[in-house]
């Protein structure tokens, strides 16, 4: 019976010690794989941890870029950029050609560039893949190869609106326009999240979101895309058919001074960059200097009438039709003899424009073309926006003050013409130029004209389109238009140019109660055309006649049931952008 007890005890000893031993193993198991001595992580969970918990950055979605209607000029798509760590990588994988073929290289020139990347942890196979064509790489299953979502920026109207919108680089950094001018705006910050992945690098599960991202703000511009398409279509075919250099065209809301259009030629897509001519980026309707010729003529005149000194009815004795100041000789196309000071503006007669302006004080025609904006910042935050230029001397001789008064010896942009335009087309009233929409901002007017000189001038430059004016061909069918042609020498590292011009058209419209003020400008036309009133006027005429009535302005010209059957001009426009365009 002792004996029995005896080995049943030891039995008992046994199998206690074999739980006791079972129960520390686990303990220990679990101290090593689930708990550490602080009561944190386990050592084995913490390394699985470290091979599959991931923080990932969160990109932020960049604003969208609109036009004043809310048309999309700028948005952002989601994509997938493929990388891979080349010393994880199996070189040797039968899986490379595929990999190479999906990623439209040579399997050749995916095997040299991951041996020159041999001692990296980080290359680039492919940047901005769609999601669906990013999952056809991942579902290759090979080691090494990763993913990183982004957004790729991609521009709906193209190079309708591109040197206004600019574009971004690869990295969503603003390089050109407004993309660069308010990229701090649009960019937004990215967030970071907590996710686990599998072996070969694929999002398994969330975790937990640790920063949210910060979307980037949108940006609409004052810019109306009918509008827009409208200027753009008709510069450039202004600008292939005279076998011009370059061309711009700007259009300004009267009562807001807010930019309506703004086209250049040459242009570039924006969302095919890969052969784009680094000339045809620039915007040259702010960046571009000109000397401004004829259509400067307006604001001599108005310093006239601001003297007090002339009337519109001021007889000007331009007889024999020159005039010689030291050793230049001044000419006009025929002599006019007497003439009113409307009809010197009419006529563009270079011999009465010089003799009014060497009647005024020195000062008096500098302070005139300061006042309307020249030799200044306009301040759109465009980049490369010049100032022109304006001289100014204590002391002018007078074939200096001659030339100033014809549009000489200075220089301007497209923006600065069209706004001293748009001061002519509002009583005199001058408002900040924007291109940047804000309902809620109030309007600076300044009076910088006397109300009733800027409306003598508005009428002397509806003569200029009337049959005895230099610009008939900026007259439109539906509506009456104010304005002034020009016609200057190109300006080269010499002097002027030989038989190279820049043709101009300013003006506003409809001539009594203006809407839109506008300038056409093209450099250097080819063949027989070069005279402003020959090369820029149809242009002004085109896009001023459509954009009034895409606006729906009463026509002043015609009768309304003439109106009411081109009623459907809005919706063929429409059209057009929705074919071409986007």
């Amino acid at each position: 019976m002792l004996a029995q007890f005896k080995q049943s005890w030891r039995i008992y000893l046994v199998a206690s010690c074999l739980l006791m031993l079972l129960m520390i193993l686990i303990y220990r198991m679990m101290l090593i794989q689930v708990l550490d001595g602080d009561g944190g992580a386990g050592f084995l969970q913490q390394q699985g941890d470290v091979r599959t918990v991931r923080n990932e950055l969160m990109p932020a979605n960049r604003g969208m870029i609109t036009d004043r209607h809310g048309k999309p000029l700028a948005v952002s798509t989601p994509v997938v950029s493929v990388w891979v760590n080349p010393q994880e990588l199996d070189v040797e994988s039968d899986k490379l050609p595929v990999l190479a073929n999906l990623l439209n290289i040579s399997e050749f020139d995916l095997q040299q560039k991951i041996s020159r990347y041999k001692s990296k942890q980080f290359l680039y196979l492919r940047r901005h893949l769609s999601p669906q064509h990013a999952q056809q790489v991942f579902d290759l299953g090979i080691q090494g190869v990763y993913s990183q979502n982004e957004y790729k920026r991609f521009y709906p109207a193209g190079e309708v609106a591109a040197h206004l919108v600019g574009y971004v680089d690869i990295d969503n950094k603003g390089l050109e326009g407004f993309e660069y001018s308010y990229n701090e705006w649009l960019q937004g910050k990215p967030g970071k999240k907590q996710v686990v992945k599998d072996l070969y690098q694929r999002t398994i599960k969330e975790i937990k979101q640790i920063k949210a991202a910060k979307e980037g703000k949108d940006l609409a511009l004052t810019i109306d895309l009918r509008l827009q398409y409208i200027a753009y279509k008709a510069l450039k075919e202004s600008v292939q058919y005279h076998r011009a250099n370059a061309g711009s065209i700007v259009l300004i809301d009267v009562d807001t001074a807010e930019v309506l259009a703004i086209a250049n030629q040459p242009a570039f897509n924006p969302n095919n960059r890969k052969n784009m001519d680094i000339d045809a980026v620039r915007n040259r309707a702010v960046t571009d200097m000109f000397e401004p010729g004829s259509t400067a003529k307006p604001i001599t005149m108005m310093a006239a009438l601001e003297s007090g000194a002339f009337s519109p009815d001021s007889a000007i004795q331009t007889s024999p039709g020159f005039l010689k100041l030291d050793k230049k000789t001044y000419l006009d196309p025929v002599n006019y003899g007497e003439i009113p000071l409307r009809t010197v503006l009419a006529k563009s007669s270079q011999v009465g424009t010089i003799k009014v302006a060497l009647e005024l004080e020195q000062q008096q025609l500098y302070q005139a073309f300061y006042r309307m904006g020249f030799g200044q910042y306009i301040g759109l935050g465009l980049p490369g926006e010049s100032t022109g230029y304006l001289p100014n001397k204590s002391v002018w001789k007078p074939i200096e003050q001659a030339a100033l008064s014809f549009g000489a010896g200075l220089s301007v942009t497209s923006l600065q013409l069209a706004q001293a335009y748009a001061v002519f087309a509002d009583a005199g009233r001058k408002k900040p130029v924007s291109l940047v929409l804000d309902n809620a901002k109030s309007i600076h007017v300044e009076q910088v004209v006397d109300e009733n000189v800027a409306k003598e001038i508005a009428t002397m430059l509806a003569g200029v389109t009337s049959h005895i004016g230099t610009a008939k061909k900026a007259n439109t069918e539906y509506y009456t238009v104010a304005g002034k042609t020009g016609t200057s020498h190109k300006v080269g590292a010499k002097g002027y140019e030989s038989g190279q011009y820049i043709s101009l058209f300013a003006g506003f419209a409809p001539a009594k109660q203006p809407k839109i003020a506008a300038i056409v400008m093209i450099d250097d036309p080819k063949g027989k055309e070069y005279y402003g009133g020959e090369v820029a006027a149809p242009v002004f005429a085109t896009v001023i006649n459509d954009s009034l009535r895409i606006l729906g302005v009463t026509p002043d010209k015609i009768s309304t049931d003439k109106a009411l059957r081109d009623e459907n001009l809005a919706e063929d426009i429409a059209e057009q952008i929705s074919g071409v365009v986007w």
